[in-house]
């Protein structure tokens, strides 16, 4: 979400927005995602929301080859009036909230290495596109991240982005959902990685807690490895009430004045799903 530069690239428009330049993928390019697409269609069924799978399906994101997104774009707009724009990497944060805001949500247009296939530090088409996109088909999720974009410009005023950051991380990125079949997956970093798809759902090591919107924005986190704790949301309808409905200004009032949690801590008052070993065992 953030990004050293403070201005658009040669190239990029004044929204940071690209091309995608979708025809100038090579076969090898469209190949790979073919092999990624297949890897994690694989292993998802029975981990992930039903919802995404359902996304997957209704976006034909299994079509064959990297999506073109002007095409997932139509598609996406006759379900929930999103769009799907290409970004050179990673935008300054006031640029990712006002285009989430405003129904717009930013890729990346390149596509990792096949040496890179399990993990890369930046964002790429597969995690962007197959990780996020499926769930901007459903209604609530769609609405949810709308009204993200929209409390993350309003946090930019209270010196407050650092904690909104937080509850993206563990809902969007690496979120759970509980269901009547038990944990599920959500969060976009969790079902486009073939090992954290696993991890998230089988590993004794991560603590795994019912999510408390004031617990998440006091909670750090880590982008080196996998998760040391998840946040399970009842539902995305709870998610949405919750984001919609909480006076945030006081809230970041409030929790000024109390300490950022370590990852691994539990507190008194946690609805503890897994508490977990804090050994990995991937």
């Amino acid at each position: 979400m953030t990004h050293v530069l403070t201005a658009p690239p040669e190239g990029a428009a004044s929204d940071w927005t690209i091309s995608q330049g979708w025809e100038a993928y090579s076969k090898a390019e469209h190949a790979l995602w073919d092999r990624l697409y297949a890897r994690q269609t694989a292993l998802l069924p029975g981990r992930a929301h039903p919802a995404f799978m359902d996304g997957l399906s209704r976006l034909d994101l299994g079509a064959g080859g990297i999506p073109d997104f002007r095409r997932l774009s139509e598609k996406l707009e006759r379900l929930t009036g999103w769009q799907v724009v290409a970004v050179p990497g990673l935008v300054p944060e006031d640029v990712f909230f006002e285009h989430l805001a405003n129904r717009r949500f930013v890729a990346g247009n390149f596509l990792r290495t096949p040496e890179q296939i399990d993990y890369l530090q930046e964002p790429d088409v597969f995690h962007d596109v197959f990780g996020h996109v499926p769930l901007l088909a459903n209604p609530v999720f769609a609405d949810y991240m709308q009204a993200y974009g929209e409390g993350g410009l309003r946090s930019m005023h209270y010196g407050a982005l650092h904690k909104l950051a937080r509850l993206y991380w563990y809902t969007v990125e690496f979120g759970l959902i509980e269901t009547d079949e038990g944990l599920r997956i959500c969060g976009a970093g969790i079902v486009s990685s073939f090992g954290e798809s696993r991890f998230a759902l089988d590993d004794p090591s991560p603590n795994r807690l019912g999510f408390d919107l004031k617990r998440v924005l006091r909670t750090q986190y880590r982008i080196d490895d996998y998760q040391q704790v998840y946040f399970a949301i009842p539902s995305f309808e709870h998610l949405l009430d919750v984001t919609l409905n909480t006076d945030f200004a006081p809230l970041y009032a409030e929790l000024e004045a109390l300490p950022d949690l370590e990852i691994d801590v539990i507190l008194p008052g946690d609805r503890v799903l897994t508490r977990g070993t804090q050994v990995r065992v991937a």
